[in-house]
């Protein structure tokens, strides 16, 4: 992997900026792509043969077959990024098909009318959004679906907005996946770190005793319980989102409407509020039971696992038949075909990132400037915008904590507020990166789109992070 400098953050600007300026994800992950392999193609192989000779491979004399034309550089690339994400295609499919047959089949309606008997506002509504968020903290992805699908329509009820509720949605999802030791995440960070041998302790031990210094993430859910409970203090374009909802009676985002363009599943079937809850359990104790043994934790099949047995009850119950079942799956990989070429393309730009070297030069240009009383609060600001611009929460972790932690333990900062630095950035970017796998998920499950996310949630998101730098500047001074 080259280190390409400076220029290895223009694929991310050209991101940032497209995305802004067209309002659609996809699109600017292209374009963000191709501008990546210009650069990858040039600095490689040079002007002229890049572009005179776009399709070109060549054969080194051990068999490595190197990309030196532009097109065979953006073309591989994706290519190898599409053949290596067949378990995310499956697994998103997977997700659609749950959400089809709960939708379908009136089972997320029927937990929707157990929740209706408490539930009696906006408020009550977004509150049992974010209590289920922490119930379900196994994975983000479980959290999203489970979250979404289950409080859609009642918020609707009540006048809420989709886009407060993915921000509900997303924001206790990773910060509760961080915070308990029994996560998908938790459990891979503490397998990082014990690999390193730094810690007389286990690397459990060692991630427990960072909790408290998981700062990001306690800000983010106590500031989505300060907006949900106080709607007076929310700004920007949430506020103008929640002022449609509750004033015109539209939930979703303009463009919902546009053309009477409304093609959400709509049902009359009221399936008992079990056919909701047992496919959810399924999961959640699935994954704790991973946990707890040691087992790595396969969504993928549990979701399998979680379909097979949502649709032999329904199947029981005369609520499904088989021919509708299978047009729920058909259905449901359809659904997510949007999400599925989307998490492809930021799968292709963090290769292309990869390639660049973005991560460690940011890293490297960092390090002479720290001191001990910075550390943290740099430390966090860095790796957060790393795991914004990459989209990749766990492969920059993987990359951080073997750079972080050793410099720390030298610079005799506290490791404990290191790992806490560390994990919450991550959680930060989870939350920020509109076109992430995390906040992809998150809107399909609520009905809106990415870019509806990014305009409404991130000037929010902002506040816990503001905070947390400034926490983490007092903690470093302190500690």
């Amino acid at each position: 992997m080259d280190n390409y400098g400076l220029i290895s953050l223009l694929p991310i600007l050209v991101v940032i900026v497209a995305a802004v300026i067209t309002k659609r994800a996809a699109e600017s992950l292209f374009a963000g792509t191709l501008v990546a392999a210009v650069i990858f193609a040039v600095g490689e192989s040079g002007f002229a043969t890049a572009f005179l000779h776009p399709l070109t491979t060549s054969v080194l004399d051990d068999g490595t077959v190197v990309n030196i034309g532009v097109w065979a550089v953006w073309f591989n690339t994706i290519l190898d990024t599409v053949s290596g994400s067949a378990y995310y295609i499956i697994m998103f499919g997977m997700f659609g098909t749950l959400i089809r047959l709960l939708d379908t089949s009136g089972a997320a309606t029927g937990f929707s009318d157990l929740g209706a008997k408490v539930i009696k506002g906006r408020k009550s509504t977004y509150f049992f959004a974010f209590v289920l968020g922490v119930i379900i903290f196994v994975d983000d992805y479980l959290n999203a679906l489970g979250v979404g699908v289950a409080t859609r329509k009642l918020s609707d009820k009540h006048h809420g907005s989709r886009e407060m509720l993915a921000y509900v949605t997303n924001s206790t999802g990773a910060a509760v996946c961080i915070l308990v030791p029994f996560s998908s995440w938790a459990v891979l960070y503490m397998t990082q770190i014990g690999d390193l041998g730094i810690f007389k302790e286990s690397g459990f031990s060692a991630y427990v005793h960072s909790i408290p210094f998981m700062l990001y993430s306690w800000l983010a859910l106590v500031l989505t319980l300060v907006f949900i409970f106080i709607p007076k203090l929310i700004y920007g374009p949430m506020k103008k989102a929640n002022e449609r909802a509750e004033k015109e009676g539209k939930p979703f985002p303009e463009w919902y409407y546009a053309d009477g363009a409304v093609d959400e599943i709509t049902t009359d079937k009221h399936a008992g509020w079990w056919n909701f809850a047992v496919p959810m359990l399924i999961l959640v104790i699935s994954g704790l039971g991973c946990a707890a043994t040691g087992v790595e934790f396969d969504i993928v099949l549990w979701l399998i696992i979680a379909v097979v047995v949502e649709a032999i009850m329904l199947i029981v119950q005369n609520k499904l038949k088989i021919g509708e079942f299978f047009d729920n799956l058909f259905d449901g990989f359809k659904d997510m075909l949007y999400v599925t070429i989307l998490v492809i393309l930021a799968f292709g730009l963090q290769a292309f990132n990869d390639n660049l070297g973005l991560t460690p030069f940011v890293i490297e240009n960092v390090e002479p400037i720290l001191s001990t009383a910075i550390f943290p609060a740099v430390v966090f600001t860095v790796v957060a915008l790393l795991s914004f611009a990459t989209g990749s929460f766990w492969g920059v972790a993987a990359i951080s904590f073997p750079i972080i932690l050793p410099l720390a333990q030298s610079m005799g900062v506290d490791l404990y507020v290191a790992i806490g630095a560390v994990a919450s950035a991550t959680a930060f970017g989870s939350h920020v990166c509109f076109y992430s796998d995390a906040v992809t998920v998150t809107a399909a499950a609520t009905g809106i789109k990415n870019i509806d996310y990014a305009k409404t949630a991130i000037p929010l998101i902002g506040a816990p992070f503001v905070l947390s730098i400034i926490a983490f500047l007092i903690l470093g001074v302190a500690v």
